[in-house]
């Protein structure tokens, strides 16, 4: 189609208002509820301009993008109250067309009137891809927005220099992280630290934030792990022109597991969960200095709204010198508690991990570190924490896993691998068990010595750590050449198959030019017997425990032992996987 006929049908569509509003679920991700929905405007179908990147490219080549955005907005808004969606409804504006002239003050609100719709469900999203520079984004537009009882989100931060700057000029209520920094973050470190420290800066300025993009299970679990609370992308749900959506079933059978278990779990800020007095955003000074004076060692006293999420707390020493001050007392005894707020306090949902807790606490600056940690579920409180009481336990686990780990490699041994492997059966998790050994190792020890013996079994660990994605898996090492992964990963045969290749390389290191051209060594047994070993391999046993027939962790080790010696039956490099059915005879083989 020529550049006029896309004039044309441009012209077309904004005449005949020729807009198909779709709609994409957001989501919280610690209960699967929806929290809202992004409307994403459509041209028509079957045309050169039904994509939005071409519809609005050329919108605003022919300087028609503001006729095109109020279009699209009025057409989404009626769509989304015929429909009657839940949650919050996400628009996207443009930079430019808040500061125009050409724009419409107080047209959004008069289409909200007609419609019946409240304009605190409503979210002005401004994106980074929009042109700011061109005609800069007024700070005053966006108030103007936020006084009429709209919230407002930036969108895709990260995709441009300025995402920082306007976080902190505009103090938005939503931030959105661009799907570039959520895209393959359960393998990448850098990612993780990056949405970590987004985290850490949208909790101390009270802000929402939303990971754009979520298109694998993989990423959606890391971002839960990481304390990530909202998000949307294609692994959630499609933008949809009629969508029915409802609570999604992977995020509400998850809270239900981790609801279930996280009494048990060990690594949670669960556990550090005492119950503490709270109040109302209501309630009086008086009253929290009652609750001091009833508690002498409650330092501080978690404020609730009227849905019972915390939105701060009131601190004893604050309390104690407001009323020390000539009048004090008398002045503010009768004031509501929010007089004295604080808000910069850590907020976190109870499954959280405690290592994440702890980096939460250390991220933020030293002369606002506090030590409270207000704990909630789903959002709602159920009590706090202590940072001692995280020192405390961090320290246990760590003494713990010393103790029960292997002096060579410091991996977890036995015990810790059993644990891992009951909890996974516990919770009914997918998740495979592989049996690491070496072939001929006996052999190479009496030959080179206990020493070079000791450097082979080092390597074969720092390959699977430095191979094996820590996250969603467990590394441990039972003893000897003996390793052991329970993998939650899917893709634990590319990981596998990178350790072989890698070892493969390196083992050689450890033998000389003779050796290696005659494919190994010649040593005698114990019957003075001369036999020929060749190169060192890895012999990999893999088993996936069903964990409705398999009821504890000696049937997976039966089962993963079975699988290795197969896999060792058949020499070289060589990954052997059986599919639980029984502890008999192994299915398939790969």
């Amino acid at each position: 189609m020529s550049q006029t006929d896309n004039n044309a049908l441009l012209e077309k569509i904004l005449s005949n208002g020729l807009i198909t509003p779709y709609f994409q679920p957001i989501y919280d991700l610690s209960n699967g509820e929806i929290y809202g929905h992004e409307a994403l405007s459509r041209g028509p179908m079957n045309s050169t301009l039904f994509s939005p990147d071409p519809l609005f490219t050329l919108a605003q080549q022919t300087g028609n993008l503001h006729k095109l955005e109020l279009l699209c907005r009025e057409k989404a808004l009626s769509k989304f109250a015929k429909l009657e969606l839940k949650g919050r409804l996400f628009l996207n504006v443009s930079a430019s067309l808040l500061g125009s002239p050409d724009h419409q003050s107080g047209m959004t609100l008069a289409i909200l009137n007609e419609l019946g719709l409240d304009q605190k469900d409503i979210v002005i999203e401004l994106s980074e891809q929009h042109p700011y520079d061109h005609n800069g984004l007024p700070r005053s537009s966006v108030d103007h927005y936020r006084k009429m009882g709209f919230q407002v989100a930036i969108d895709d931060l990260g995709v441009g220099y300025s995402g920082l700057q306007l976080w902190s000029e505009l103090q938005p209520d939503i931030v959105k992280i661009d799907k570039h920094f959520i895209q393959g973050i359960d393998k990448d470190e850098i990612k993780r630290e990056f949405v970590r420290s987004i985290l850490t800066i949208s909790q101390r300025l009270n802000c929402l934030l939303i990971a754009e993009g979520i298109e694998t299970q993989q990423e959606l679990d890391q971002l839960i792990e990481i304390g990530v609370t909202l998000g949307q992308g294609y692994f959630l749900g499609r933008p949809v022109e009629n969508p029915a959506f409802s609570t999604h079933p992977y995020l509400a059978k998850q809270s239900q597991r981790r609801s279930q278990f996280q009494e048990d779990h060990a690594e949670t800020v669960q556990t550090l969960c005492r119950p503490t007095p709270s109040l109302q955003e209501n309630s009086l000074l008086e009253d929290a200095s009652q609750c001091f004076k009833k508690q002498p060692d409650l330092v501080a006293i978690p404020v609730l709204n009227s849905g019972q999420k915390p939105v701060g707390v009131v601190r004893r020493h604050q309390l104690h010198e407001l009323f020390s001050t000539p009048y004090g007392r008398a002045l503010y005894e009768h004031k509501p508690v929010t007089n004295l707020l604080s808000s910069d306090v850590l907020i976190v949902e109870s499954n959280v991990s405690l290592s994440s807790v702890s980096t939460l606490m250390t991220d933020q600056e030293a002369d606002t570190l506090n030590n409270e940690i207000i704990v909630v579920r789903e959002g709602k409180y159920i009590g706090t924490g202590h940072l001692r009481d995280l020192l405390k336990r961090i320290t246990e686990l760590k003494i713990q896993n010393a103790t029960y780990s292997n002096p060579l490699t410091l991996l977890p041994g036995n015990v810790p691998i059993h644990r891992e492997v009951s909890r996974r059966l516990l919770a009914n998790e997918n998740f495979y068990v592989a049996y690491f050994d070496l072939n001929d190792f006996k052999p190479f020890n009496d030959f080179f010595g206990y020493s070079i013996g000791d450097e082979v079994i080092q390597l074969v660990g720092s390959l699977i750590k430095n191979q094996v994605n820590p996250e969603n898996n467990f590394i441990g090492h039972i003893g000897g050449d003996d390793f052991v992964v329970v993998f939650g990963d899917l893709d634990w045969q590319q990981q596998c198959n990178s350790i072989l290749e890698t070892f493969a390389q390196q083992v050689q290191r450890f033998y000389n030019e003779n050796t290696l051209q005659e494919g190994g060594v010649w040593t005698k047994n114990r019957q003075g017997d001369t036999l020929f070993h060749p190169i060192l391999s890895l012999a990999i046993g893999v088993v996936h425990p069903n964990p409705k027939q398999c009821t504890n962790h000696h049937q997976v080790a039966e089962l993963a032992a079975q699988a290795k010696k197969f896999a060792k039956q058949q020499g070289g490099n060589h990954i052997y996987l059986q599919p639980y059915l029984t502890a008999h005879e192994p299915e398939a083989e790969s």
